[in-house]
């Protein structure tokens, strides 16, 4: 998924280049792909079986690797955009059902665990960086390509066998449960957090797509696609690395200083040029956007806020659609003006998350049939808040 999703962000420039790919249509592909992933969350959500599918887990590693197959073999702008619109429906299932798998079949391990998981994300983007920084200095953009399905290919194979979510067991008690549960009042939290995380979905999407062709501008062209291998590889770790930090500090502390060090490091390269400018740049988005994530989803399991994952995930999802679209009339200027308007959104998120610190209840209130439930020990709390979801 990382590769499928992601790979497109350093082939960018070399598409602009020999390909003529304009600043909007290359927008417009961003877009495309953004809308897919929507449509492919969508669908995990609406029908559940979906995500216990693995012949669907199968069916997108063939359609997602085939796409980055065939995008080289037209120079139709409105194929293009067909193709990166499948690689986004088909990038969501499976992040849908791999994570849905993790949560399965890892429930009763340390939460850092699934976050280790998620750091695949970055590995593919890592992986693919690698690959675009050697491919260029011998072949064309229609190269890039090519080789990014080839890695796809070879990591489909690899997770062929993935095991998605078994069907629940539903029993006579657990229907009884599920119908008289506990109502939660968290309203106001899962407001601001939603609207933190849809802000981020918008602001960090804009740096995802167009932080290599940003970096171009005004470094040399190995700069771009080694800062974005550093993204990938800043990314490995961080989740599980924010999981770790989420026993000791609340969720809302830690997602106001990651989207906060997030927003600096989008900021750096328009604001300061050179090779180290954008190096530390890319280290910083990739040490925080995967944990951003992680934090904002498992802030919203731990509210036990009705349907919070799907809600989180939806909001992002259009802040994603939203991102480029927005910072599209920007481009006729270049990359930089985006970027500084990426990193305003960013911080917005960042005081939505500020606002969310008041008051949050670490403690989750609970009530039940009109009394409130017994509060838990600190014990308990930090067992609660271990085992909550992470998630991308």
């Amino acid at each position: 998924m990382g590769v499928g999703r992601f790979v497109y962000t350093p082939i960018l420039p070399l598409m602009h280049a020999q390909a003529g790919l304009s600043a909007g249509s290359g927008a417009d592909l961003a877009t495309a792909n953004y809308i897919g992933y929507l449509v492919g969350a969508l669908a995990g959500i609406l029908a559940p079986a979906l995500v216990r599918s693995p012949v669907l887990l199968r069916a997108s590693l063939i359609a997602l690797t085939g796409s980055l197959a065939a995008l080289p073999a037209t120079h139709s702008t409105a194929v293009w955009i067909a193709l990166r619109l499948l690689a986004g429906v088909a990038s969501a299932l499976i992040f849908v059902i791999a994570v849905s798998s993790l949560h399965s079949h890892l429930r009763e391990h340390p939460a850092h665990l699934p976050g280790w998981a998620f750091g695949g994300v970055g590995a593919g983007i890592a992986l693919s960086g690698f690959l675009v920084l050697a491919v260029r200095s011998v072949a064309d953009w229609r190269a890039a390509w090519w080789a990014s399905a080839a890695l796809a290919a070879v990591l489909t194979v690899a997770s062929w066998n993935l095991r998605p979510e078994p069907a629940p067991v539903i029993t006579a008690e657990r229907g009884r449960a599920a119908a008289g549960g506990p109502r939660i009042r968290t309203h106001r939290w899962f407001g601001l957090l939603f609207a933190s995380y849809s802000l981020e979905g918008v602001g960090y999407i804009v740096a995802g797509t167009f932080l290599v062709a940003a970096i171009e501008q005004s470094s040399p062209g190995w700069v771009g696609s080694g800062a974005w291998v550093l993204v990938g590889l800043a990314a490995v770790p961080s989740s599980a690395l924010w999981a770790r930090l989420g026993r000791r500090w609340s969720r809302p502390d830690l997602l106001l200083v990651a989207l906060v060090v997030q927003a600096a490091g989008i900021a750096l390269p328009a604001l300061v040029g050179g090779a180290a400018a954008a190096l530390v740049s890319a280290a910083l988005f990739g040490a925080t956007f995967i944990g951003v994530s992680t934090l904002a989803l498992a802030a919203g399991a731990h509210l036990r806020f009705p349907r919070s994952v799907a809600l989180l995930t939806a909001g992002y999802s259009v802040g994603q659609i939203l991102g480029p679209l927005a910072v599209a009339p920007l481009l006729r200027h270049g990359y930089h003006q985006a970027l500084i308007l990426a990193a305003v959104v960013v911080l917005a998120a960042a005081g939505a998350a500020a606002v969310l610190r008041i008051g949050f209840p670490n403690h989750v209130m609970v009530v039940r049939h009109g009394a409130p439930a017994p509060q838990p020990t600190p014990g308990e709390a930090r067992k609660v808040s271990q085992e909550a979801p992470d998630g991308f």
